[in-house]
């Protein structure tokens, strides 16, 4: 389900109520967005793109623009690509749902993931035709597992505002394969939305940062999981 049709014909139009449904359904999966690896790129912006990729920017901004008039959430939207079609739209509606993680990359990356899968995964056998479909690692990769899930390998990503990192992360999780941001860091911080210093922050040791942390509390206790994971046989990697 898209999370935003004000660009679409009339009988696209999603009702709130199917909007909120959307949300209520997805929450508990972006709440879960971290840290990882994978290879990515980012365009200069004097470097030359194709001639129907500004649609693509286009549509992000009118998503950012109707988060905005509708008080949804600040003025943040973004479309995932694959192979020249949207199959991912997502808009900030941290002021909708109340939920801070509720970033337009994030909702772009669920509504793209849930598209690729067309059938439940629970209990499958990950079949081609997914997401979780495993793909050898890339020549030169630090990765040391040699097959992972594919994730969004194979789409790009438009915002009209350089990604938080909590987002990047997202978009590393998601092997999304380029990056294309309209406004920067410094433009975003311009009104209000000051995401740089949480770049600064995470090159700092842990006792050094604005949160407090407690590194290793009870190691042996939480190292129990990772057994868990190491002992299963048919585990996933992603």
């Amino acid at each position: 389900m898209k999370t935003c049709t004000c660009h679409t014909s009339p009988d696209a139009h999603a009702t709130d109520a199917g909007r909120r449904q959307f949300l209520t359904g997805t929450m508990a999966a972006a709440a879960a967005i971290s840290v990882a690896g994978a290879g990515f790129s980012v365009t200069p912006a004097n470097a030359a793109v194709g001639k129907g990729q500004k649609k693509f920017m286009e549509e992000a901004t009118a998503l950012a623009i109707e988060s905005v008039n509708k008080g949804w959430g600040g003025p943040f939207g973004s479309v995932i690509v694959k192979d020249g079609e949207v199959i991912g739209r997502g808009q900030n509606r941290v002021l909708l749902t109340g939920c801070p993680v509720y970033h337009a990359e994030i909702t772009a990356i669920i509504d793209a993931s849930a598209k690729l899968n067309p059938k439940g995964l629970l209990g499958s056998d990950y079949a081609a035709g997914t997401i979780l479909e495993m793909i050898p690692r890339e020549a030169g990769s630090p990765d040391p597992v040699p097959e992972r899930a594919k994730m969004l390998k194979g789409c790009e990503i438009y915002i009209n505002g350089a990604p938080c990192p909590m987002c990047m992360s997202a978009i590393y999780w998601s092997r999304i394969d380029h990056v294309y941001f309209a406004g920067s860091l410094k433009d975003t911080s311009a009104i209000g939305f000051d995401d740089n210093f949480q770049y600064v922050d995470f090159t700092k040791p842990w006792g050094e940062r604005r949160i407090g942390v407690t590194e290793g509390f009870e190691r042996e206790t939480g190292l129990k999981a990772y057994q868990a994971w190491t002992d299963k046989k048919d585990r996933h990697p992603y």
